[in-house]
């Protein structure tokens, strides 16, 4: 029989299907393992980078930028379809931008996304700055995502918005004002996901006069809005805040710019959480330290909440594990992407945690919420929602006794709904129960495609 554990380093590709998930035992004489790795670089903050080189006057230089995976494909894809020249070299993407003006027709253009929702997103946002119309389409789960929210934004700056599709959802076409925008200044009430506002912030340097956004009421997702306000100040694009976020005054002007993207946070948690899963190992991830851009960042916190030990030399946060986690009252509002991580290592806590501020989860690849609720479930873990009537909270409680850890528990497949994060966080439990398998393991192309590679150094 092939190795588990080689088999987990052969090429996305040829990975089986279901893919098996050694338990992680330690290294040589069962000792545990102490590692370090460094994640590809963030997808939040690729997709913006790669928007904003591609609008601004000039060419731009981005280091490590997350480029193998299919949602940073698909952004590319579509950047080059609209008029940006992008060359690759090792380890950096070069790229030419537009001056601030798609190069569409006056017939319009269509760019396709896949599943790709960040992407989606921002490209709507973008058409504001496009000579002739621009159509965000995807696949069939894009199609049932909801975007009406960012079409009655765009409206009510003065674009014509047409649903090509399912009301509210991609395809969706939009045609900037012909005489500018009706407003520089918007009012946006609560919103399902944060990218519908920072899609306005970075297409707001090149917009004429800028934008200024008013948020009104609880900010979803606030960390991914201090993100992208940090991120274009670090390129120099000049933005003024006030109230703490709630008022948010971008000027025109974007210059091109040279910058290295730091490693993917979200993508972090998954092997930080290995280190809090396994007692006695010591997980390190590189390149996020103290002042990274990423809400997840922050994910190394909860886990020292739940009994993990968490250190920080040498530019490496290190997570070593306890003897058991205990439970946690957690708000993920912040970091909705490390929301099934977290569940992960709940279920093996000692007692019942309860995570706010996972909302967002229902909009994602997949129903994550359900997701979590039926997959855990295999293995007796209870998911509890909409608690009290609240459909921002989450439970999850461990089986009485814990998961059976046994050499004899039964065989578990896990399905992954074509959504790279059920893939990587479910996979978290391989490490410690036996007879784990993940369905369709070749989906973290969508952002990781070396994750299991990367997941073998455990062993």
């Amino acid at each position: 029989m092939p190795d588990p554990v080689e088999t987990l380093r052969v090429p996305l590709a040829d990975l089986p299907d279901p893919l098996a998930i050694p338990v992680c035992r330690g290294g040589a004489g069962d000792s545990p393992p102490v590692v370090s790795v460094r994640p590809p670089g963030s997808k939040s903050l690729t997709n913006r980078l790669l928007l904003l080189a591609a609008l601004a006057d000039g060419e731009s230089v981005l280091r490590y930028p997350l480029l193998e995976a299919d949602d940073a494909e698909r952004m590319l894809g579509a950047i080059t379809e609209l008029g940006a020249t992008v060359s690759r070299e090792d380890g950096l993407v070069r790229i030419r931008g537009v001056g601030g003006a798609w190069r569409v027709p006056e017939g319009g253009a269509t760019v396709n996304l896949n599943n790709a929702g960040t992407a989606t997103r921002f490209l709507a946002a973008s058409a504001l700055c496009s000579r002739g119309p621009l159509t965000v389409d995807g696949n069939e789960r894009m199609r049932q995502r909801p975007i009406g929210e960012l079409a009655e934004l765009l409206t009510a700056v003065g674009a014509s918005v047409e649903f090509l599709g399912e009301d509210g959802c991609p395809p969706m076409r939009v045609t900037r004002p012909a005489s500018g925008l009706t407003k520089e200044i918007i009012e946006i009430p609560t919103t399902r996901s944060s990218q519908f506002i920072s899609a306005l912030l970075l297409v707001a340097p090149f917009l004429p006069g800028g934008l200024t956004v008013k948020l009104v009421g609880p900010i979803t997702s606030a960390s991914y809005i201090h993100m992208t306000v940090g991120l274009l100040e670090s390129l120099g694009v000049s933005v003024r805040t006030s109230e703490g976020l709630r008022v948010i005054r971008v000027l025109p002007g974007c210059a091109a710019f040279d910058v290295e993207v730091e490693p993917d946070a979200s993508g972090a948690t998954y092997f930080w959480a290995a280190g809090a899963l396994l007692p006695g190992s010591s997980v390190g991830v590189t390149g996020l330290g103290g002042d990274a851009l990423q809400g997840d960042s922050g994910f190394p916190d909860l886990l020292a909440r739940m009994g993990a030990s968490v250190a920080v030399r040498d530019g490496v946060v290190r997570v070593r594990g306890p003897e058991r986690l205990g439970p946690i009252l957690a708000d993920m509002s912040d970091m909705p992407d490390a929301a099934m991580t977290a569940a992960v290592c709940a279920a093996f806590a000692s007692g019942t945690t309860i995570l706010r501020g996972v909302r967002t989860l229902r909009d994602k690849e997949c129903d994550r919420i359900a997701a979590l609720e039926s997959e855990l479930g295999k293995i007796g873990v209870l998911v509890e929602t909409d608690v009290r009537g609240d459909s921002d909270v989450l439970t999850i409680t461990p089986p009485e006794g814990g998961i059976d850890c046994s050499a004899e528990a039964p065989r578990v497949e896990f399905e992954t709904f074509d959504d790279h994060r059920m893939a990587m966080s479910l996979a978290l439990v391989g490490l410690r129960r036996p007879n784990v398998f993940v369905k369709d393991p070749g989906c973290v192309a969508k952002t990781y495609p070396g994750y299991f590679a990367d997941l073998a150094s455990l062993y």
